[in-house]
C-alpha cells in the first residue's frame, strides 16, 4: 500500500480527525447512538485510496417525501446513493462543521474565558464584541483590540460536526436508512513472501489495509484491479484526497488461520475478508489471501543489449560491463489453490536460507496483477558472481538503395560485438543474452544461433561452465 502522512496545521489535523463517514443521526430529540445502535457498516477498499462505504442507519424512513439529518464527516455528499430500491435519494445540503474560527463567529456578543501564560493557567473574562477587527470588552468596561489569550468555548458553541440534510422519497416506509458513498484516504496493498527450497518455493500472500474512519463491526472487502476514476469536481473531495492517514502496526487476533474469500466482479477480483472488523484511523490490519502454498521455481539470468532501440547508434571502442539480471519464475498450475488464485499487484520478497539455516533476503520487487494460472515472475536484482562485458569490435556506416524504389537510398549501420560472460560460481549456468531493436534490423552473423522471439527481440542462450567463461560474437545491421 503507498507512504502515508498527515496534513500540516491545525486545520489539516482537525480535518484528518473527522476524515470520513462518522455517520451518526443528528435529530434534536435523539441521544447519541450507542455501540449497539451504530449503523451496520460494509466497505470496499480500492488500491488507489478510494473507499466505498455502505451503511444501514437505525433511522425510520416514512412513506413519501422526508428529510433526514446525518453526519457524514468529510465525505463528498455528491457521491451518496440509496441502497434501497424503494427509497430514492434526491440530494442533500451540507453544513460545514465548526472550527475555532466558526466558534468565534458564533461567540460574538457572548462572554468567554481567555487563557494565557505558562500552561495557560492565567485567565481573563471578556465579552467578544466583534472580529473585524477582533475586540473585547473587559470586566472594567474598557475595550481591548485583539484577543487577550486563547479563547475557550462552552459546549453549545463549539460542538458540531458537518451535518447533511438528505432529501428522500420512499415508495414505502423503511425501518432503516441504507446509504452508500465514497471516502478517500483508505487503501490496501499486498506482500508476497517466497522462501526458496531448492527447486520449489513456499509462498504466502498477505493483504494489508487501513480505513480512514471508525467503525465497530464492519465487513471489509478488497477490490484488486485498476478502476478508472473521473476527475474530482468537489472541493470537499479534493480536501479528503490530501489526508492520507498514518498506519501503525496492528493485526486482528481473530484473523489467524483464516483467508480471504475471492470472487470475480466485472473485470476485477474482489476479496471478502473473514469475520467482522473494528476499524480505527491509523490501524493496519493484515489477512492471508490464500493458504500457504508450494510451487516450482526456476532461476534465470538475463543480459540486455546496449544497442539503441531506435535510430542511429554511434561507434564505441571501449569495453563496458553490463548487468546480469536475476529472475525467479514461479509456476502456478491450474486446479491447485495457488494456481487458481488471482494475485493482486503488490510487492514480493524472496528469502533463502544460509549455511546455518537463517533466512536471508535475496530479492525484492514489485509485482503486477497476475491472472489465475499465469506465472509469477520476479526481478530479484543483479548477479554477483556472474559478470558480463561487451565490446564493439567493428562499426561501419553507409547508404544503400531502397529495394524496389528507384533513385532512393537509405542509411545503414553494421556493428559487431563480442560479449564475454564469466561464471565465478561453483555451478554451470545458462544466461539469456537479448538483442532488442526497433525498425528494420537483423542479426547478419553470430557465433551462436540467434533465436528470433519477436520483430524487436532476438536471444542467444549462452551456457557458461563453473569457474569459466563463454564468448558470443555477433554482427547486427539496421537501416533507416
Amino acid at each position: 500500500m503507498h507512504s502515508i502522512g498527515l496534513g500540516t496545521g491545525d486545520r489539516g489535523l482537525r480535518a484528518a480527525a473527522i476524515v470520513a463517514l462518522v455517520l451518526v443521526p443528528l435529530a434534536a430529540h435523539r441521544s447519541p447512538l450507542t455501540a449497539q445502535q451504530s449503523p451496520a457498516t460494509s466497505l470496499t477498499l480500492y488500491q488507489d485510496g478510494r473507499v466505498l462505504v455502505r451503511r444501514a442507519f437505525p433511522i425510520r424512513v416514512p412513506n413519501g417525501a422526508s428529510t433526514q439529518r446525518v453526519a457524514l464527516g468529510t465525505i463528498d455528499p455528491s457521491s451518496l446513493f440509496s441502497l434501497d430500491s424503494a427509497v430514492a435519494y434526491n440530494g442533500a445540503v451540507t453544513t460545514p462543521g465548526l472550527d475555532a474560527d466558526g466558534a468565534l463567529r458564533r461567540a460574538v456578543g457572548k462572554t468567554l474565558i481567555f487563557r494565557s501564560g505558562a500552561g495557560l493557567r492565567d485567565t481573563v473574562s471578556a465579552t467578544l464584541l466583534g472580529l473585524e477587527p477582533a475586540r473585547v470588552r473587559l470586566a472594567d468596561g474598557t475595550i481591548f483590540f485583539g484577543l487577550p489569550g486563547q479563547p475557550t468555548f462552552p459546549a453549545d458553541l463549539a460542538a458540531g460536526e458537518p451535518v447533511t440534510e438528505i432529501r428522500l422519497t420512499a415508495r414505502r416506509a423503511a425501518d432503516q436508512l441504507r446509504l452508500g458513498g465514497f471516502a478517500q484516504g483508505g487503501g490496501w496493498n499486498t506482500m508476497y513472501t517466497i522462501v526458496l527450497r531448492g527447486a520449489t518455493a513456499q509462498v504466502t500472500g498477505l493483504a494489508s489495509f487501513a480505513a480512514p474512519f471508525t467503525a465497530e463491526d464492519a465487513e471489509v472487502q478488497l477490490l484488486a484491479g485498476q478502476v478508472n476514476q473521473a476527475p474530482q469536481a468537489s472541493p470537499m473531495a479534493l480536501q479528503e484526497r490530501r489526508q492520507y492517514l498514518a498506519a501503525s502496526r496492528a493485526v486482528s487476533a481473530d484473523m489467524a488461520g483464516k483467508v480471504a474469500g475471492e470472487q470475480k466482479v466485472g473485470e476485477f477480483h474482489l476479496y471478502t475478508l473473514p469475520g467482522r472488523h473494528r476499524l480505527s484511523p491509523g490501524v493496519l490490519t493484515s489477512v492471508a489471501l490464500f493458504e500457504p502454498a508450494t510451487a516450482p521455481v526456476a532461476k534465470s539470468y538475463e543480459v540486455r543489449t546496449s544497442i539503441p532501440f531506435w535510430g542511429y547508434w554511434p561507434q564505441s571502442g571501449d569495453e563496458g560491463e553490463v548487468p546480469v539480471s536475476v529472475f525467479y519464475t514461479l509456476t502456478r498450475a491450474r486446479r491447485t489453490p495457488f494456481g487458481d488464485a488471482p494475485l493482486p499487484g503488490g510487492a514480493a520478497r524472496i528469502f533463502q536460507a544460509d549455511s546455518s539455516g537463517r533466512l536471508q533476503l535475496v530479492g525484492e520487487a514489485g509485482t503486477g496483477h497476475t491472472a489465475p494460472g499465469e506465472e509469477l515472475r520476479i526481478d530479484a536484482g543483479s548477479a554477483f558472481d556472474i559478470v558480463a562485458k561487451r565490446i564493439q569490435t567493428d562499426w561501419q556506416q553507409g547508404t544503400e538503395p531502397v529495394p524496389n524504389v528507384p533513385r532512393r537510398t537509405r542509411t545503414f549501420v553494421i556493428a559487431a560485438y563480442a560479449d564475454t560472460v564469466r561464471n565465478q560460481s561453483g555451478a554451470p549456468v545458462e544466461v539469456d543474452l537479448f538483442i532488442e531493436r526497433g525498425g528494420d534490423w537483423r542479426v547478419v552473423e553470430s557465433s551462436l544461433p540467434a533465436e528470433k522471439l519477436t520483430s524487436t527481440r532476438s536471444r542467444f542462450r549462452v551456457k557458461v561452465p563453473a569457474g569459466g567463461e563463454a564468448v558470443v560474437t555477433y554482427r547486427v545491421k539496421a537501416t533507416w
